[in-house]
């Protein structure tokens, strides 16, 4: 039998982190004191899923290239510190989800976020047992669907899917050569995704990821 994975996306595939993270951002940029503006719920999920150079750019508009990554990284700093201790919002069903498809594929995790992001959801959650790899921009600076195909290539997959919310995770698996799966439950629209999730117990319930898999004997 072919070695399967099912990679997912984070940020409104598996979780809603929004709330929590503008309030940890909010910290740091109170401690740093060069800007005077709170983040909010809807702004940070206004720049999920990009790479956090381009979030620098967009949110802090106001203040130079080098005061941008200086800020950046103290509001990863706090970010991972605090969803660490506090968490997000789980989608329905996730680990009951996780432990079913574990029995039959390796699962895995590649996303656009700072390094430390992933590893707090894991430690958060106690979900490690989960998952046999991890891969993110924060890493190595590459983009996401350079790092689906890298962390396809190094666990040896022969078949793999991607589970992610918007466009760009959809452009990111093309780029990969791998498939996808729309969570439709999330952040965007993907109008040419072929497999569709309204919950993230789909692909276990309706048999998404086997009807996946299936499609491709």
């Amino acid at each position: 039998m072919k070695k399967q994975g099912i990679i997912f996306d984070m940020d409104g595939t598996l979780w809603d982190s929004a709330a929590n993270v503008a309030e940890s951002w909010n910290e740091a940029i109170r401690q740093d004191g060069r800007l005077n503006k709170a983040l909010t719920e809807a702004d940070i999920k206004g720049v999920m899923g990009k790479t956090m150079d381009v979030i620098a750019k967009l949110l802090f508009p106001e203040i130079s290239e080098k005061e941008q990554e200086t800020l950046l990284a103290e509001c990863c700093r706090i970010e991972n510190d605090y969803l660490r201790e506090h968490g997000g919002v789980l989608y329905p069903d996730l680990e009951d989800t996780f432990k079913e498809l574990k029995k039959t594929y390796e699962l895995y995790i590649v996303s656009n976020c700072q390094k430390g992001y992933i590893e707090a959801f894991l430690d958060h959650y106690h979900f490690w047992d989960y998952f046999s790899d991890i891969e993110c921009y924060g890493n190595n600076l590459l983009q996401k669907g350079d790092n689906i195909r890298l962390l396809a290539d190094r666990n040896h997959l022969e078949e793999a899917v991607y589970v992610g919310d918007i466009q760009g995770d959809y452009d990111a698996s093309r780029k990969a050569g791998v498939g996808f799966i729309h969570a439709a439950y999330g952040f965007g629209i993907v109008q040419e995704a072929q497999y569709k999730i309204q919950a993230f117990s789909e692909l276990v319930t309706k048999r998404v990821a086997e009807t996946y898999f299936r499609g491709l004997i």
